[in-house]
């Protein structure tokens, strides 16, 4: 599909500008790459990040400064600082999760504490990082469709960062068979095969939780490891967008 950022103005570099052309490359890259893993999903923000500081050169070009409205800036603005919303809730509900991982690798490792006390909290941070999550998710997409096309490339770039998010957020929670973010009753059997049928380091300890007994330290080491790499990405991604914001307040 060609770039609205290439038909819709005749302002904004042309499709012959490298830089046009790197950050079309950029965006269908994103767009075909919907595996949900965690290794895909923190490749996909090291490719945000990548197509970030593209437009943030893209910005630097006199052309662009001097074509992009006072209106299409301020939306510019708007959508990014909402995004970088989403990075700091997640960065900090994936760190409140992170500690309570420490708390049960700990008391797994020692056999004794209170284990059903910090299963809690961690079931608690990961039900707190959703709600947070889907009110900022709900605010941003409310203007998304009536900018998308005054924004052009600019708002394809939010499109693509919003849908990243909304990813990994599903691949934390998994399918809604398995009840996620509230871990309150038994699941039934066939629940728990659909479950297992979808593992990944998240639902993996969620179907152990069921049962303490069941608990295997390497599997929460495991979500612990993977967690501290989407932290990673989101913090490299939120500093491009910092540098991509200073940008366009330059302008």
């Amino acid at each position: 599909m060609a770039l609205s950022f290439h038909v819709r103005s005749n302002s904004f570099p042309s499709r012959q500008h490298p830089q046009a052309a790197h950050v079309d490359e950029q965006l269908n890259r994103l767009r075909s790459s919907e595996t949900a893993s965690s290794s895909s999903i923190c490749q996909r923000l090291s490719n945000l990040q990548d197509l970030h500081e593209s437009l943030d050169k893209m910005l630097r070009l006199s052309i662009s400064q001097q074509t992009l409205s006072q209106e299409q800036i301020e939306m510019i603005l708007d959508g990014s600082i909402k995004i970088l919303d989403l990075c700091n809730i997640s960065k900090d509900g994936l760190s409140q999760m992170k500690e309570s991982l420490k708390e049960i690798e700990s008391i797994l490792r020692r056999k004794r504490g209170d284990l059903s006390a910090e299963i809690k909290k961690y079931l608690a941070s990961r039900k707190f990082l959703n709600k947070s999550f889907q009110k900022v998710l709900k605010n941003l997409k409310s203007g998304q469709n009536k900018n998308k096309a005054s924004l052009a490339v600019f708002g394809e770039a939010q499109d693509v960062t919003v849908a990243l998010f909304e990813s990994m957020f599903t691949f934390m929670s998994g399918p809604k068979a398995c009840g996620k973010w509230s871990l309150v009753s038994k699941m039934m059997s066939q629940n728990k095969a659909a479950c297992e049928a979808e593992e990944n380091e998240f639902t993996r300890v969620d179907l152990e939780l069921q049962s303490e007994k069941s608990m295997k330290i390497e599997d929460v080491q495991n979500l612990d490891s993977c967690i501290q790499d989407l932290e990673d990405g989101i913090e490299s991604l939120s500093k491009s967008l910092i540098k991509y914001r200073v940008s366009v307040l330059n302008i």
